[in-house]
């Protein structure tokens, strides 16, 4: 009876072990160069929403956006800009309000009189309808939101508390960074009262 030689019983676990650290490497190199998760999808909306009740204005102080204004590529770059922006106007937070807006924007509208005029406002209810980048660093978004407010803080050709809004806002690069901008895009809303 011949059994192999002492040089071939070796052989065989020492395969078995380069197969298996073959395989285990592998694996190993799958999950360090796969694709990392992607981020959770944006919300869309759809272009129209139904009127909320007045006990439910200015709803829900998210930023979303419809189809359109989620597959441009600035749509995550703006949204938590939109966020912040809105979110200080909300808590009356001057401070954060100025680390999303252009110099000149923040110049415009110094702590005093931003605090007078948005004293009683609450926003919600945000959509970004559509977003246009320009070739030299600036964007324009249009979108809609709700505000509420005292009707004394209410704009003078609209004195109402409850108050649908329709505007192109700008955004400028500013050090390095998107931010929204002052400029004409930004001065002339299409607003109506609620319901």
């Amino acid at each position: 009876m011949s059994t192999g030689s002492p040089r071939q019983l070796w052989l065989l676990p020492v395969l078995l072990i380069t197969v298996i650290a073959t395989a285990l490497g592998g694996l190993l190199a799958r999950d360090l160069y796969s694709e990392p998760p992607a981020a959770p999808p944006p919300t869309v909306v759809a272009t129209s929403e139904t009127e909320r009740p007045p006990s439910e204005q200015p709803g829900p102080a998210t930023v979303k956006g419809t189809a359109d204004a989620v597959a441009h590529p600035l749509y995550r770059t703006l949204r938590p800009l939109l966020l912040t922006y809105f979110e200080a106007i909300n808590a009356q937070d001057y401070e954060r309000w100025t680390s999303v807006v252009t110099d000149e924007r923040q110049t415009n509208q110094p702590k005093r009189t931003w605090l007078d005029q948005y004293r009683t406002t609450k926003d919600g209810n945000i959509v970004m309808h559509r977003i246009e980048a320009r070739g030299d660093g600036t964007a324009r978004v249009l979108l809609t939101f709700t505000s509420t407010q005292d009707v004394a803080d209410a704009p003078s050709e609209l004195p109402h508390s409850c108050i649908h809004w329709n505007v192109v806002w700008a955004f400028a690069v500013e050090a390095g960074e998107w931010k929204l901008a002052a400029g004409p895009a930004s001065g002339f809303p299409q607003h109506e009262p609620c319901g």
